[in-house]
């Protein structure tokens, strides 16, 4: 049988399959080089143990989970947006073959983010707006995650477990208040685990990445411009192939700016990671 760990705790895993979970050991060989959250595992039902362990597509560390198709980032106008780590986020998605979805939580409160996101992320990255109070964009963004495993990322307080109990019903919330209760006054870590949404699509309960320190971007400086699908049109049209953006002539990136073709903010938020990555300030 074929099956996704969406549950880790000691030496027990909890495999989903066909509408069903069952819970399994694992073959020493494969725990001592380790199971996570989000794998994919050939499993004997009858003996209740994983066989072996598919081909990852990636492996996150934090949160603990592999096999991450897509990511959420979440951002609102309550906290402030963070724009630059939403350009962070971006970057580790492409790095790590990740789909980024960015998604405008809290609606319900302030629709005005949504313009600058569609116009100025918009046409390269996917844009959702929600709210977990109204139920608004929830819908779409199940139709968007189908067939998937999702990890959520932001900062902390835009919403990002509010929605992840919207899109599972509340069986996310359900178990973290059980899990209060039998663990409360004990010093316990939280595992990732994995919720069902709908058929073969999963959410992670863990709260993501509320933050992201440049050190976790495998780019070289010089090769960040590649990253940003904005510059990347206008590249052909810059003088020097290996053109940065920054400083070169007949720069297309620079000519567009000017002609408020680009955000500013977008390129200043680039121009700062570009230092941070070249001078190692982290």
């Amino acid at each position: 049988m074929i099956g996704v760990v969406v549950k880790k705790k000691a030496n027990a895993f909890w495999v989903a399959f066909e509408n069903q979970t069952v819970v399994c050991t694992a073959q020493k060989k494969l725990k001592e080089n380790g199971i996570f959250v989000g794998d994919r595992v050939e499993f004997d039902l009858t003996q209740k143990q994983i066989m072996a362990l598919s081909k990852r597509k990636n492996k996150l560390l934090r949160p603990p989970v592999a096999n991450i198709d897509c990511l959420i980032i979440v951002v609102t106008t309550s906290p402030m947006a963070d724009f630059y780590l939403l350009d962070k986020l971006l970057l580790f998605s492409a790095q790590e073959g990740i789909e980024p979805i960015i998604c405008h939580s809290k609606t319900d409160l302030d629709n005005n983010i949504t313009k600058y996101l569609e116009k100025v992320y918009g046409k390269h990255f996917k844009v959702a707006k929600v709210s977990s109070k109204t139920a608004e964009g929830i819908d779409e963004l199940k139709n968007l995650i189908c067939g998937k495993i999702c990890a959520f990322a932001g900062q902390s307080g835009v919403g990002k477990s509010a929605l992840i109990n919207a899109l599972t019903n509340g069986a996310a919330a359900e178990v973290g208040e059980l899990s209060l209760k039998i663990e409360r006054g004990k010093n316990t870590t939280r595992h990732a685990e994995l919720f069902k949404v709908e058929e073969n699509t999963f959410v992670a309960d863990t709260a993501g990445f509320s933050s992201l320190d440049e050190r976790f971007l495998k780019i070289k400086a010089e090769e960040l411009n590649k990253y940003y699908p904005e510059f990347l049109a206008l590249l052909p049209n810059c003088k020097f192939s290996s053109c940065t953006h920054l400083h070169e002539p007949d720069c297309a990136v620079l000519k567009a700016l000017k002609e408020e073709k680009l955000d500013l903010g977008r390129y200043d938020r680039y121009k700062l990671i570009y230092n941070t990555i070249k001078n190692n300030r982290f």
